[in-house]
């Protein structure tokens, strides 16, 4: 067995330097990584206010960074999947399922089309 910390990695590094270029409050952005059976798993919590950023609209920034996440865990052969924490502590749920409505606080912000 190799003697790695499994709380670090570069599926990690990658997330979090990505979401802090993003987000205005780049102080409060946490990123956590676990290991087991299924894969790496990283969980993403951002301010409040930043929700909408990382997002994006109709979910078009979450999905590029986790098709990101993807590609770079295929590189170390392991299942990279990302959860993005709602500040309150629920998740946000449109993962590939779904991008229906997860508040959209911000959705008449956007001058990001194209």
């Amino acid at each position: 067995m190799m003697d790695t910390d499994i709380t670090q990695g570069p599926d990690k590094d990658f997330v979090e330097y990505i979401v802090k270029q993003i987000v205005t409050r780049p102080e409060e952005v946490e990123v956590s990584r676990s290991v087991d059976e299924m894969g790496v798993l990283l969980t993403l919590k951002v301010a409040k206010e930043d929700m909408g950023r990382i997002i994006g609209k109709s979910g078009q920034t979450a999905k590029a960074i986790r098709i990101l996440i993807r590609i770079i865990g295929s590189k170390n052969n392991a299942r990279v999947n990302l959860k993005i924490m709602e500040p309150d502590g629920q998740e946000v749920s449109f993962g590939g399922d779904d991008f229906g409505d997860f508040g959209s606080e911000e959705s008449g912000s956007g001058s990001d089309m194209l």
